[in-house]
C-alpha cells in the first residue's frame, strides 16, 4: 500500500543535509589549501624575479664599467653598503661621495613598495633607495666576486655551494625566514 499524496515527504532529511554540508566543507578546504599553495608559489616566483633583476643589474654594471660596484663582497639590501649598492645600480648616488655609476644609468628595475615588503623601498623624498625586500619582507643578500675569479662560495645555513662562472649571487631566506631550506629564494 502506498501512502497518500498528502503524506509523502517534502524536503530533505537531516542526514541528507549533513552529508551535503560535509561534501561542501571538504571541497572548500581542498580549494583553500590549493589557493594557499598557489599564492606561495607566486610569491616565490616574484621574489626570484626581483633577485634576478638585481643580479642582472650588477652584471650590467660590470659590462658598462668593466668592474663590479665598489662595495664589500657580501651585503644585505636593507642597510649600509647594500643600500649604497642599490643607489649605484639605480643611478641615484649622492654626488658628494665617489660616484661609481658616472653615467647615472638606471640598471635596476624593481617593483616599488611603500613598506618593508616585496619590492624596492625609496626614502620619503623618492631620491634614494632605502632597501629591497622579498615577498616576505626579508632583505636580499648579494655576494660579489671581488677577486674577479668568476667563482663564488656561498653558504646558506649549513650548506655551502660553489658557483663557477658567476660574478654575483643573490638570495634571501624565503617564507620560513631560514637560510638553507627548500624555500630559499636564489638566483642559481
Amino acid at each position: 500500500m502506498t501512502p497518500p499524496a498528502s503524506r509523502r515527504r517534502l524536503g530533505f532529511t537531516l542526514i541528507e543535509l549533513l552529508v551535503v554540508i560535509a561534501i561542501i566543507v571538504v571541497l572548500a578546504a581542498a580549494g583553500f589549501s590549493a589557493g594557499i599553495v598557489a599564492m606561495n608559489h607566486a610569491k616565490k616566483l616574484s621574489s626570484v624575479a626581483t633577485a634576478r633583476a638585481l643580479e642582472n643589474a650588477v652584471n650590467n654594471f660590470y659590462t658598462e664599467y668593466g668592474s663590479l660596484p665598489d662595495v664589500p663582497y657580501k651585503v644585505k639590501t636593507d642597510s649600509g653598503e647594500g643600500v649604497r649598492l642599490l643607489n649605484v645600480l639605480l643611478g641615484l648616488e649622492e654626488t658628494s661621495s665617489k660616484v661609481q655609476n658616472t653615467r647615472m644609468i638606471k640598471l635596476l628595475s624593481a617593483v616599488e613598495t611603500k613598506t618593508r615588503s616585496k619590492g624596492l623601498l625609496y626614502n620619503s623624498n623618492g631620491r634614494a633607495a632605502e632597501g629591497l625586500y622579498d615577498s616576505w619582507g626579508s632583505p636580499f643578500t648579494v655576494e660579489l666576486d671581488i677577486n674577479y675569479e668568476e667563482r663564488l662560495r656561498v653558504t646558506l645555513g649549513s650548506k655551502t655551494v660553489m658557483l663557477n662562472g658567476r660574478r654575483v649571487a643573490v638570495y634571501s631566506p624565503g617564507a620560513d625566514k631560514k637560510l638553507g631550506t627548500t624555500d630559499d629564494v636564489k638566483t642559481w
